[in-house]
């Protein structure tokens, strides 16, 4: 009777251990699941989705430059996924002579104000010029490249025909033409994304630094993209080296990669966003401010105006009343933009800035063009503006030709930049 009792208590005993040890096993799994969850977050987290153009050329094209003198234009903004500077990526390779640096507008650093000429240079660190192509010349010279064989661009880009950086690449691939070198645009996301297309397009009257091509404000093109576009009238010896893991429906926040302040009244992704939607008004009264987050003029009244705007029904965008000193205006609260449209969101706010208070359209005068129509591309919208139109008729006055440049602009774009269910 002990011996069968005392057998029970061992078989129950063990029964107790082993569901402790069942347990403790569990449990120890769970944390073992998690810490390894963690650290594969922690390894992955900062990963971007995305990689550029500069990536790709060092991973799977570097035969192009390997062992040749390169000239590279750049700034601040030429930077890898993980933030590191193509300059130094570069230079770390041992296998590129780079004997040269351009700089657009801004500068090297991007930190000069908005239309101040740059001087050339040597550079403190890397002891080679660093050309201005902001300054006495804004193209590329023979004897810039008198010494090199290739030329490499690297800029960020922020989705408007009006974006300075742009122009310089138009003008670098006429003088890689001119002087029968080659030139490598390194791919860069468009931040607005590659499916808004949208403004008057540039007539060929109106051209200048601030609208080098036929393009409507809003482009919905990447660096590589335009490139191509720019060279079917020029010729040059190009290759894009495309991104890899880049999508056309991608926000640029979507894109996993760091962004870089791109000029002094650019500092984040809200004025890359208002820099179209707010900055159209140029000698009009019609103004910006904050870096392109807030407009109006004097004689609005802000809540008229903010009213006016959130009944138009524009995507992705919210306007608050805000007076500013003596001039009434609205804030953007810009909260989806995957359906923002900065160029007409921006001639809707002009739109209604001159039917609702008195704003004069400045004149251009033959042999002068004024930065108004330099920005329009045309001279008509400042008409339809003097007539106090609608948004809606401007509008449909672009539109057959915008039309038109859409149809063309489809046989640049890279095909496999499509969204993965198109």
């Amino acid at each position: 009777m002990y011996k069968t009792t005392k057998n029970k208590y061992i078989d129950l005993l063990s029964y107790q251990q082993k569901q402790k040890i069942i347990y403790i096993v569990f449990t120890l799994s769970i944390i073992l699941t998690f810490l390894t969850t963690l650290f594969l977050v922690a390894a992955y987290a900062d990963v971007p989705l995305v990689k550029l153009g500069n990536e790709v050329l060092l991973e799977d094209y570097f035969y192009l430059i390997e062992g040749k003198k390169v000239g590279l234009i750049t700034n601040q903004t030429g930077i890898d996924s993980r933030g590191v500077s193509f300059i130094d990526n570069l230079l770390a390779t041992h296998r590129v002579k780079l004997i040269a640096l351009f700089a657009p507008e801004h500068g090297l650093d991007g930190k000069t104000r908005a239309g101040a000429q740059i001087n050339s240079y040597i550079h403190p660190l890397y002891d080679i010029p660093v050309y201005s192509l902001y300054g006495n010349t804004r193209m590329p010279t023979e004897e810039m490249l008198f010494s090199l064989e290739v030329l490499i661009f690297d800029i960020q880009d922020i989705g408007a025909r009006t974006y300075t950086y742009m122009s310089t690449l138009q003008y670098c691939i006429i003088a890689a033409e001119k002087y029968n070198r080659s030139i490598i645009v390194l791919d860069r996301p468009n931040p607005l994304g590659g499916l808004i297309v949208e403004g008057p397009v540039l007539e060929d009257n109106f051209k200048s630094f601030v609208g080098v091509d036929n393009l409507p404000m809003s482009h919905g093109m990447t660096v590589g993209e335009l490139a191509q576009f720019y060279n079917r009238n020029i010729g040059a010896d190009l290759v894009v080296i495309p991104m890899e893991g880049y999508h056309r429906a991608m926000t640029f926040s979507e894109t996993g990669l760091p962004f870089v302040q791109t000029s002094p009244n650019i500092p984040d992704l809200q004025s890359v966003y208002g820099y179209m939607a707010t900055g159209l008004g140029e000698g009009t009264g019609v103004f910006q401010r904050d870096q392109f987050r807030w407009i109006g003029g004097k004689g609005l009244d802000s809540y008229q105006y903010a009213e006016v705007l959130n009944k138009a029904g524009l995507p992705g965008v919210w306007y608050i009343p805000e007076d500013r000193d003596t001039a009434g205006g609205v804030r953007l609260d810009i909260y989806d933009p995957s359906v923002f449209n900065p160029a007409k969101s921006g001639i809707y706010a002009l739109a209604y800035a001159f039917i609702l208070a008195d704003f004069q359209v400045p004149k251009s005068v033959p042999g002068n063009l004024i930065m108004f129509d330099k920005i329009m591309g045309t001279d008509k919208i400042g008409l339809f503006l003097e007539r106090k139109a609608t948004p809606q008729q401007i509008v449909a006055y672009y539109t057959p030709e915008l039309e038109r440049f859409k149809k063309e602009r489809e046989q640049y774009l890279i095909s496999f930049y499509k969204q993965p269910d198109s």
